[in-house]
């Protein structure tokens, strides 16, 4: 883009403005011209966030005539492993969807390519709409560790992981929706004997080591996961719950409850599979709600997976200000409206879960239940957050590991070791 060359002398008063602006502006951005909001996200079209930012990017226009919205989608995993190239150079967008954790936007911000937006969080009054647990992945220290310090980031949705099961099949096999750990394998073993594969896995991306982590936290408790997660206590990857997380996976893969094959699906693939029939249960997240609304052509339902108290999840991905982002104010403008009832309401409606909507204007009843559901996993303190966000480059050695256990390539003990050494090496030191 090419930019006017401006006049060599100045009156008094436009140098005076000039600086003014300057001094306004945040670090560490380039100079914009206030009349491009450059916009990234990767939610899906149908999706329930999809919905709403699309009516958010409406209201933006609406609200900001003559700006122009230059909006990309972008993948999950690109973002993932492009961010801190990308931040660090001069195409940054003014704002962007990114995953939350200290692997993540925690790391983005140790490394000073996010602007701190405490200030717009005080002046907006965001923080006043979230509540502590959803915070916590907002807010990050100097280490880059979430819970405390400077907002990076601001979400405005929850999420949570669940079982989605498919009634019709349940009901054609004569298999019983289960409501104990031992009614859940029970099942597993039903519709195995019958010859279908009961749970639809992905191994080259997040479902595979979210059903281990999610196995893994029915033998844990809160202090387990601040451990882990935060740093509050020594991790030991062969204590009883990851003990029982890769034993029972394993076996699992084992009976033919997780397809062999699965190994090298990503996360469409088993979405997708779902969504055809093919698999009557996948674990995981509330993104998938309102595709699955949409799409699923048969009888469906969810439940939380039987005899835990924690499960993944937490505030849902975040909205950043990159430091180097040229329309700053523009970002600002656009994370607000995203907060606001209406927006908040449509994410609510097409199988969101909004942090700031009007409880009477959720009409849809499944949409009603998802929120229910994760207000009841909130306020009891239930939200687990996810094992890749720990230490960088986390997620990739998980997806490695889980890998290992689906093709039998790796034992369950050699796998501990291989998450050990990956941890104990990310933790910082000070």
């Amino acid at each position: 883009m090419s930019t006017a060359r401006r006049p060599l002398v100045l009156t008094a008063m436009a140098l005076a403005a000039s600086l003014l602006l300057a001094s306004c502006g945040s670090s560490g951005g380039g100079q914009g011209d206030g009349k491009t909001l450059k916009l990234w996200h990767y939610e899906g079209a149908d999706s329930a966030m999809g919905i709403a930012w699309n009516q958010a990017i409406a209201e933006f226009k609406k609200t900001h005539p003559g700006v122009k919205v230059e909006f990309e989608a972008k993948g999950f995993e690109q973002i993932q492993k492009t961010a801190s190239m990308v931040l660090n150079s001069d195409d940054a967008p003014d704002v962007m969807e990114y995953n939350k954790g200290n692997a993540t936007a925690g790391l983005l911000a140790k490394q000073g390519l996010l602007t701190d937006l405490t200030p717009e969080v005080t002046k907006y009054g965001w923080n006043k709409l979230l509540s502590p647990s959803v915070t916590t992945t907002s807010e990050y220290n100097a280490a880059g560790v979430m819970g405390s310090g400077k907002w990076y980031g601001v979400t405005n949705f929850g999420e949570y992981t669940m079982v989605y099961y498919n009634k019709d099949l349940f009901a054609a096999n004569g298999v019983k929706v289960p409501t104990t750990p031992e009614e859940f394998t029970a099942a597993l073993a039903a519709f195995k004997a019958k010859g279908i594969t009961p749970l639809a896995n992905a191994g080259a991306e997040y479902p595979a080591q979210q059903y281990l982590y999610q196995l893994a936290l029915t033998k844990a408790d809160r202090s387990w996961v601040n451990a882990f997660e935060l740093y509050k206590g020594k991790v030991d990857f062969h204590d009883p719950a990851w003990t029982y997380a890769v034993d029972t996976f394993a076996d699992w893969v084992k009976k033919g409850y997780i397809a062999k094959t699965s190994s090298g699906a990503k996360a469409e693939d088993a979405g997708v599979s779902f969504i055809s029939g093919k698999y009557p249960i996948f674990f995981s997240g509330s993104w998938w709600y309102g595709r699955f609304k949409s799409e699923n052509k048969f009888a469906w339902g969810s439940f939380l997976w039987p005899g835990s108290k924690l499960t993944l999840g937490s505030g849902g991905n975040l909205w950043v200000v990159p430091k180097k982002a040229k329309n700053k104010q523009l970002a600002y403008d656009f994370i607000n409206i995203t907060m606001k009832q209406d927006i908040q309401n449509a994410l609510g409606n097409n199988g969101g879960i909004p942090v700031a909507a009007s409880p009477s204007a959720i009409t849809d009843p499944a949409s009603k239940t998802l929120i229910e559901n994760f207000n009841k996993i909130s306020a009891a303190d239930g939200l687990a957050f996810y094992p890749d966000w720990p230490v960088p480059g986390f997620y990739d050695v998980l997806v490695s590991a889980t890998q290992k256990l689906i093709t039998g390539s790796g034992s369950p003990d050699q796998v501990l070791d291989q998450l050990q050494k990956a941890y104990d090496a990310g933790v910082p030191t000070s």
